[in-house]
């Protein structure tokens, strides 16, 4: 695991997020990606990243979830980039990448769950944001 950063910028914790959602399930299908690579390229919080990095972050999300504790090392790094505000966007972020190919899986959910807890999100909240990416990603 040498490639795996010591620190994350909060763009990187969204975008790991983002990568660990989709990857949960042992697959990043091309439909998560390209939903990834669409939010980043338009939305406001992402305006200064480098796009280029979403492979190495992507990396060090693969590196971690070969590790015995990598996924509390993954969302130890995770919290320790996202600034509390950012809590409710990187769920919504998660919830979107997950919905993307029109399927959620049982380890996807477990994982939002995850996410959830780690990031302390209500569930009140956490309801709406899930509504959200459901309605967004439907399918006729």
């Amino acid at each position: 695991m040498q490639n795996t950063p010591a620190s994350l910028s909060a763009q990187d914790a969204l975008i790991a997020v983002m990568i660990a959602t989709s990857a949960a399930d042992e697959q990043l299908r091309t439909a998560e990606m390209v939903a990834i690579q669409r939010m980043v390229n338009h939305m406001p919080v992402f305006a200064d990243y480098d796009t280029d990095r979403i492979r190495q972050i992507a990396q060090t999300v693969f590196d971690l979830f070969e590790e015995e504790d990598g996924l509390d090392a993954l969302f130890g790094l995770i919290r320790a980039a996202l600034p509390e505000r950012l809590n409710e966007p990187a769920y919504a972020l998660a919830c979107d990448a997950a919905a993307a190919d029109g399927r959620l899986r049982e380890v996807e959910l477990r994982m939002l769950e995850e996410i959830r807890e780690e990031l302390s999100i209500d569930r009140l909240h956490a309801a709406a944001i899930e509504w959200g990416a459901r309605v967004r990603h439907m399918k006729p």
